[in-house]
């Protein structure tokens, strides 16, 4: 009985020292009051996204493609080219009724009239010939990036065949559809050219009113020209010369102002 006595005081004591020693509850961590803040501003966010999207993809390739960006950019271009024009004729003529009662602005149209013709300002027509460069066309695409960089036309090749041509004899030349002149650049942005504000891709035609023969002499001989015709015979760049019974260039209407000249001796 004692020990009975004993060991029910003794199991007593342990369920309440058991009792005692179970773990207080915790707190809430401060995550856990994150939780339905991060889960409202989710929601939040995905019923904006959806109600910008209406139904489309934000990430669409359309929304920044270049291309459609040079588009918009050529398009505002021509419409500022058919202003310049009209602005053009309107004082051309404003100028033409006032050189009848003005001397002055007479004689200063009779000293210009000589210069217009050399200064690409008036159309011309006449023989001569037409050279198309154009990219090659290979039916798998290059990966070697010294092997398509030799798969395009390049500014310099452009630069040597208008240069040949002028070398030659070209009493016009024009790029495209657009007259060149003295103080114009052609420019290349990858394999597109630019021009005049315009953007052209391959195939590109220069067409040149002169004496033919002696054109494509210049063409042959031109040294910033052989590689490109190596390049031709090897990759399969686009080199051709045709001859042009008649060709119709237009004048250069282009802007022609100056930041830096000076008068040779």
């Amino acid at each position: 009985m004692g020990t009975d006595k004993a060991r029910q005081r003794q199991g007593e004591a342990g369920r309440t020292a058991r009792r005692w020693s179970l773990p207080r509850p915790t707190k809430p961590g401060l995550w856990r009051a994150l939780v339905p803040v991060v889960t409202l501003l989710a929601g939040l966010l995905a019923a904006t996204t959806a109600h910008t999207a209406r139904g489309t993809d934000l990430r669409s390739a359309g929304r920044t493609n270049l291309t459609d960006l040079i588009r918009q950019a050529e398009t505002k271009v021509a419409v500022d080219d058919n202003l310049v024009r009209q602005l053009q004729s309107q004082v051309a003529s404003a100028t033409d009724r006032r050189a009848q009662s003005d001397v002055r602005i007479a004689l200063i149209n009779a000293r210009a009239e000589p210069l217009l013709a050399p200064a690409g300002l008036v159309a011309m027509t006449g023989p001569g010939l037409t050279l198309t460069l154009d990219d090659a066309h290979p039916a798998e695409p290059e990966t070697d990036p010294a092997k398509a960089n030799a798969l395009v036309v390049h500014q310099s090749d452009m630069q040597a065949a208008v240069n040949a041509l002028w070398a030659g004899g070209a009493e016009a030349v024009m790029v495209m559809n657009q007259r060149l002149s003295a103080t114009s650049a052609v420019r290349c942005v990858g394999n597109t050219l630019l021009l005049n504000g315009r953007v052209y891709s391959p195939p590109f035609d220069i067409s040149a009113i002169g004496p033919a023969a002696k054109m494509r002499i210049a063409l042959n001989e031109s040294i910033g020209l052989q590689q490109y015709r190596k390049d031709a015979e090897t990759y399969g760049l686009g080199y051709s010369v045709k001859d042009q019974k008649k060709i119709d260039v237009p004048a250069y209407d282009a802007p022609i102002g100056l930041s830096y000249a000076a008068v040779g001796g």
